[in-house]
């Protein structure tokens, strides 16, 4: 019975407050769709493949142990394309005005479960850009792999390249906006329930009982205009009739 009425009770708060809690929804997804559409510069990724695999001229059938010994390079080599060694050197056939610490937190390198093939992903605030450091980091990588390690089993498999019309992977401008409205009807309805229980005004017969805990034994009905009016005429009269003033009906 107790729950019921809490729920009532909240119904009632969030009905009340339905405009605000609106406003501050909608107001809130306006922000962060102008934000997200004005504000945040566009990100744009491109990828490349590498793969990871022995000549076949080195031997005549690939064994199952040259593609677990492949498996395991693969994590020496996610390391080493991230490297200054390489880097450096994309920097430097590109002519890029930044470090390679800086160019390490573009590129983000990944391979599949028991897969040969390496993942090398470049995000840039320019679709060129992020194309030409994908395929200059795979080749640098490919060239300089044969002096590092002294081998030559990576191939790039698939380069990367720019489409016609590229589209930004960030920022999400509806996820954003999905989040600001979760925000926004949030902090409505928590300020709605503030303001509810900051309003000290006694509005019904519950709230004088639950003030002065006493039980309610009568109620006073709203008196109406008219009946007010009349009610100040007639004291007027009297008052004139008792003065001894001529009162006109």
């Amino acid at each position: 019975m107790e729950e019921t009425i809490s729920l009532q009770d909240l119904f009632k708060v969030l009905k009340k407050r339905f405009l605000l809690i609106v406003s501050i929804t909608v107001a809130a997804m306006a922000i962060a769709a102008i934000i997200s559409f004005y504000f945040i510069t566009p990100i744009y990724q491109a990828s490349t493949q590498i793969l990871v695999n022995q000549k076949a001229s080195e031997q005549p059938t690939i064994q199952t142990q040259d593609i677990q010994t492949n498996l395991q390079l693969i994590n020496t080599y996610n390391v080493i394309i991230k490297s200054p060694a390489i880097l450096s050197k994309v920097i430097e056939n590109l002519d890029l005005d930044m470090t390679p610490g800086q160019l390490t937190d573009k590129i983000t390198v990944t391979n599949a479960n028991d897969s040969q093939v390496v993942n090398v992903s470049v995000q840039d605030e320019e679709a060129f850009r992020a194309v030409d450091i994908a395929n200059t980091t795979a080749t640098v990588f490919q060239n300089e792999i044969k002096t590092l390690m002294n081998v030559d089993n990576v191939n790039v498999l698939s380069p990367a390249v720019l489409p016609e019309n590229p589209s930004p992977v960030k920022p999400n401008k509806m996820l954003n906006i999905a989040i600001a409205m979760v925000i926004g009807l949030m902090v409505g309805v928590g300020l709605s329930f503030l303001l509810e229980y900051l309003d000290t005004t006694i509005k019904s017969e519950q709230d004088v009982e639950e003030i002065l805990d006493l039980p309610i034994i009568g109620l006073v009905s709203p008196i109406p205009d008219k009946m007010q009016e009349k009610s100040v005429s007639t004291k007027r009269k009297s008052q004139a009739s008792s003065r001894g003033e001529k009162v006109n009906v």
